[in-house]
């Protein structure tokens, strides 16, 4: 029986079926427990070969018409099955998860109770290259605040500049360069294991800033010998490209995610978790087992450490906290450069005998460390994209005799079921659409390289991700752009054109409602895909927090009012203060504001409304200044994360698309900063000893009050 000749209660059975199944499986039973996993995979997988072996036997095999045709079915399917088979080891990691809060809760309290003298000594190394003052001042302040006594902070220049190398010494941390710029992060972070000499390591980017209690959280793991490095998450206080430009952070996570939230959950059950360059902290005997250094054979050297170790005997342990802050790309060409060179590095390994397929790895490990992600992603938004242009325009098929009945009984099911079980696994992480125009938008720049590292893996040079001021010059992507929008107009074209039966070229009319909708679907991606590629304007030159907390104002007649702040920031202050304030607050005024744990910051009211005033900071460098980044950067505040769902997330999308962006060019962007020379800093460290940082904090504040 052909589905076709299905009844309409046949025809829709699989699909309520899944539904059920996955509604019952996601209220009824909690994803914590092993047995609701391997339930959820089982259906997933069940539902999947059930849809292959059709998808085999009716659509593929049967295909005998010109030679394009059969190769273009048996293309698409193969590019499917690539996508299937990366999904599946997705699923399989899915399995299993954990979650090491608790033990490390236990580690910090330990590590707190024991002498100074006995704690671990740690290197803390921070490797630049090109990256200004504003990004670096950040990352070097926050080490400092690090609650952990026998840290030693290290700025490794491969710029070689004088003016940082000032700035260290000013701020009191190791300053080191070297000759040349040999094998880029890798050969940096090598050079600096030659000259420093801690029992661990601790990596943080330029523009990630560690949390004050970051090495008391995970030290504490490596009582265990089999451990070689402790990686956590990365989370980011500014919005990525996708959120900036479509003006949805408060309506859409950061990218990574899902990655970080659920994938490396998974991969540290199964002893496959891996370092990601930053934020992590490495065992440096383990290092010394391993070649003494980190690998220079990928630019992803970071990957390849954690399978040399693994064959070493030592496993990277994941805490899922965020236990430090950096940068996302601010801008859509930033975001390719980083997302290319991880592409290549993880086509790299594929060529290495240190690789997934070299000795000393198990199957899982194997399956988790292959790089099939970036292959996938490109091909299967290739002939997402590509399908219906070629049905619409000349009339070939990536199918053999499919009906739209066809398409309802064996491939929405399918759908259906893969998006089901990640809802089940990641209700608030994965999100469809989100995912889809991500994929898109990233797919256009990451295939090619993908090829051509296939066909010549190594001799690409490394790119740095800009940060900062450098990576905010371009207004938008263009290649982007009118890739985007040409798909787009050539897919909504197709469409007019078939509609009219004079000009119509597809021949198999049943299913052009299928195509239709395939191609509405297609339409949407693209013009959001479009609108990700328009740069929203920089509005600020710094981040600004949501922060709600007593702040004062001394006005320039000196009276004092008590109010409350709205957001905070290195520039600057938003402050609820209606126009009935006693302290008749104007534009131009000259202030000084009092912020809790800084003390007294001089500003000039630059906006007034009837209920709140702007602040700019006029905030030299000074200790005011460090304590300000140290309330803001190393304090655990977490001001970008985001509660979504697959329907909220969907909604803000679709609502993006009918919103002008008329509320982001309100505002002229501020012109990007040039990289300068470090200002002079006061003869003077933050270095602050940690039992005394909240004391002399105190200190500070009382003498500004006596002072006022």
């Amino acid at each position: 029986m052909t589905s076709d000749q299905l009844t309409l209660f046949e025809l829709l059975a699989p699909t309520a079926f899944v539904l059920g199944a996955i509604y019952l499986l996601r209220t009824g039973m909690p994803i914590e427990n092993p047995w609701t996993r391997r339930l959820v995979f089982g259906l997933v997988w069940i539902v999947v070969a059930w849809y292959l072996q059709w998808r085999l036997t009716v659509t593929v095999l049967p295909a005998d018409g010109p030679w394009y045709e059969t190769a273009w079915i048996w293309f698409c399917f193969t590019v499917e099955t690539l996508a299937i088979f990366d999904q599946l080891i997705l699923y399989i990691a899915f399995l299993r998860t954990t979650n090491h809060s608790a033990a490390a809760d236990r580690h910090e309290a330990r590590l707190r109770a024991m002498p100074k003298e006995q704690l671990p000594t740690v290197d803390v190394l921070i490797p630049t290259y090109n990256e200004p003052l504003e990004v670096l001042e950040k990352t070097i302040t926050g080490a400092l605040c690090l609650d952990y006594p026998n840290a030693k902070v290290w700025v490794l220049d491969d710029g070689r500049r004088e003016w940082l190398k000032d700035f260290c010494e000013q701020k009191g941390v190791g300053y080191l360069n070297r000759p040349d710029n040999a094998h880029a992060k890798a050969g940096n972070i090598n050079h600096a294991l030659t000259k420093t000499d801690g029992e661990f390591v601790a990596i943080f980017d330029a523009d990630f800033v560690p949390q004050r209690n970051f090495l008391m959280r995970t030290i504490g793991f490596f009582a265990d010998p089999k451990i070689g490095i402790v990686q956590v998450p990365h989370a980011f206080y500014n919005p990525d490209p996708l959120q900036a430009n479509l003006a949805l952070r408060k309506s859409l996570p950061d990218e990574q995610r899902f990655f970080f939230d659920v994938i490396m959950p998974c991969r540290d059950a199964w002893d496959a978790a891996f370092c990601c360059g930053s934020n992590s902290v490495t065992r440096r005997t383990a290092l010394n087992e391993a070649g003494g250094g980190l690998p220079t054979d990928s630019i992803t050297e970071d990957m390849l450490l954690s399978m040399e170790l693994l064959r070493k005997g030592y496993i990277t342990r994941y805490l899922g906290e965020h236990l430090a802050y950096g940068l996302a790309p601010e801008s859509v060409e930033a975001f390719f450069v980083q997302r290319e060179r991880w592409a290549r590095g993880a086509i790299q390994i594929l060529f290495l005998s240190k690789g997934p397929f070299g000795p000393g790895l198990n199957l899982m490990q194997r399956l988790l460390f292959l790089p099939s992600h970036w292959l996938s992603l490109g091909l299967r938004t290739f002939i997402a994209l590509a399908a219906p242009l070629m049905f619409l325009w000349a009339g070939i098929s990536p199918v053999v005799d499919v009906t739209a009945s066809d398409v309802v009984h064996y491939y929405l099911p399918m759908i259906l079921v893969t998006a089901g079980g990640m809802w089940v696994f990641a209700p608030r992480q994965h999100l469809p659409l989100v995912s889809l125009v991500q994929g898109t938008l990233l797919s256009f720049r990451v295939l090619p390289v993908v090829l051509a590292t296939l066909i010549k893996p190594f001799g690409h040079p490394f790119k740095v991700t800009p940060k900062g001021g450098a990576s905010q010059q371009s207004d938008y992507s263009r290649g982007i752009f009118w890739m985007a929008a040409g798909l787009m107009a050539a897919t909504f074209a197709g469409l007019l054109v078939n509609l009219a039966p004079e000009w119509r070229i597809v021949d198999d009319v049943d299913v052009l409602p299928v195509v239709a909708f395939w191609s509405a679907i297609n339409m949407v991606v693209l013009f959001l895909v479009c609108m990700v590629a328009l740069q929203a304007p920089m509005r600020r030159g710094e981040e600004r927090l949501d922060i709600r907390e007593p702040t004062w104002i001394v006005s320039p007649a000196g009276m004092i009012g008590e109010f409350e702040s709205l957001d905070l920031s290195l520039s600057g202050a938003g402050i609820a203060a209606g126009a009935d304030s006693p302290l008749r607050l104007q534009s131009g005024d000259a202030v000084r504001v009092f912020i809790k744990e800084v003390g007294f910051v001089a500003g000039t009211i630059v906006r007034r409304s009837q209920q709140s005033v702007a602040v700019h900071f006029d905030l030299p460098p000074s200790l005011e200044r460090d304590l300000l980044i140290r309330k803001l950067f190393t304090a655990g505040l977490d001001t970008t994360e985001v509660e979504a769902s697959a329907w909220s997330s969907t909604r803000a999308l679709f609502k993006s698309i009918v919103t002008t962006r008329t509320d982001l060019a309100s505002e002229a962007a501020a012109p990007a900063p040039a990289e300068k020379p470090a200002p002079k800093m006061p003869a003077r460290s933050l270095v602050i000893e940690p039992q005394f940082q909240d004391r002399r904090l105190a200190e500070v504040a009382s003498s500004r009050r006596e002072a006022a």
